[in-house]
């Protein structure tokens, strides 16, 4: 199935419920995703994804040359992660090596793995090890901000074998998902120019100039959840002037004229991120902590959990879309996911000069 199925198409590693698969589905380009996990397989499998289930670092990749042209990898992230403990830190040098390893065709992962005060440390090397063996036409990948410096030495690995790369950090918000997630992203090509998605959004509107339209402002949590849509009620009945509105069967995201607002709270802890109705909501963080992230009304009281349909909306999958496993592998998926219209953003960019050439020839 590994060989029949990868033919020709983009290769997904680590790819977890599907974030980047939904961009290639909108996209119309196939892709194969592997994954190790039962419960992200059985989600990716019923949204239509093809899946392997399969550990990435453990598969021969000499085979792909010529088949697989193009390479995606998110991996997993808990290790770097500032809402975990982040050993991975820790490992980054040890990484760094490996990387250099690699690229002068030798693999110290097994001897250097036991090193590593992380186990999942060295997954980050993989989509390297992937690259030199079949040499795709491009490749995107994604992180946690922490893990920018691997991804600007993998780009100067990758330069050297004749790639145009760009590095750097994106909002998830710039690109018009309702989240302030920042990742860290590498985008390679072969044929043309690596560059970044210019942004869609910016925290405030911005006016028609010469150029054209300004940036759309950032979507908020109430916009992306439907809470400013509901029916309306005034305190002051059919009278003009004065009181206040509410939405009558859900949380508006201005209840009064004053600034009690509902709120999104990620974490019980002191430095726990609260975000008002009317912004963007913060990175989403759930695993351990996914009894934490709650809603709470203008008194600052939580009145309930988030809702896994809330979730995915957050981090642009369809409210629908289908998971699979327990409620806490759930939300462990959504949270690991690189949002899709964050993934579509960036893969419109990277296949956009391709296009451009394809037209003028």
């Amino acid at each position: 199935m590994y060989e029949s199925t990868a033919a020709g198409m983009a290769l997904d590693l680590f790819a977890g419920p599907g974030g980047w698969s939904q961009a290639l589905a909108t996209l119309g380009l196939p892709e194969v995703g592997i994954e190790i996990d039962p419960a992200a397989c059985a989600t990716r499998r019923a949204a239509g994804h093809a899946t392997i289930r399969a550990d990435v670092a453990a598969l021969p990749v000499a085979h792909l040359r010529g088949k697989v042209k193009k390479l995606l990898g998110s991996p997993p992230c808990q290790g770097y992660s500032a809402a975990g403990l982040q050993q991975g830190l820790a490992d980054i040098a040890l990484c760094h090596r490996v990387l250099d390893d690699l690229v002068r065709g030798d693999d110290t992962r097994a001897e250097n793995a036991p090193r590593c005060a992380d186990p999942r440390s060295l997954l980050v090397v993989e989509p390297l090890r992937y690259a030199l063996a079949i040499r795709p036409d491009w490749i995107a990948l994604e992180q946690v901000p922490a893990v920018l410096p691997l991804w600007q030495h993998t780009a100067i690995l990758l330069r050297r074998l004749g790639y145009s790369t760009w590095t750097g950090i994106l909002n998830a918000a710039d690109y018009g998902v309702p989240q302030t997630r920042r990742r860290a992203i590498l985008l390679a090509r072969l044929d043309s120019i690596a560059l970044p998605p210019e942004p869609t959004h910016a925290e405030h509107a911005e006016p028609v100039s010469l150029f054209g339209p300004g940036r759309l402002p950032w979507v908020p949590m109430a916009q992306a959840l439907g809470w400013d849509t509901s029916p309306l009620v005034n305190t002051r009945g059919n009278h003009t002037g004065g009181g206040h509105t509410f939405a009558s069967d859900r949380p508006a995201w201005t209840l009064t004229n004053s600034t009690r607002t509902w709120s999104l709270r990620v974490g019980n802890q002191s430095r726990a991120t609260v975000r008002e109705a009317d912004k963007p909501a913060p990175t989403l963080v759930f695993g351990a902590h996914m009894n934490d992230v709650s809603v709470l009304n203008p008194n600052g009281d939580d009145t309930d959990r988030l809702t896994v349909a809330q979730a995915s909306m957050l981090q642009t999958f369809p409210p629908d879309y289908p998971w699979f496993g327990t409620r806490t592998k759930v939300f462990q998926q959504i949270g690991n996911a690189v949002p899709p219209l964050l993934a579509t953003a960036i893969l419109s960019a990277l296949i956009a000069p391709a296009s451009v050439m394809a037209v003028a020839a």
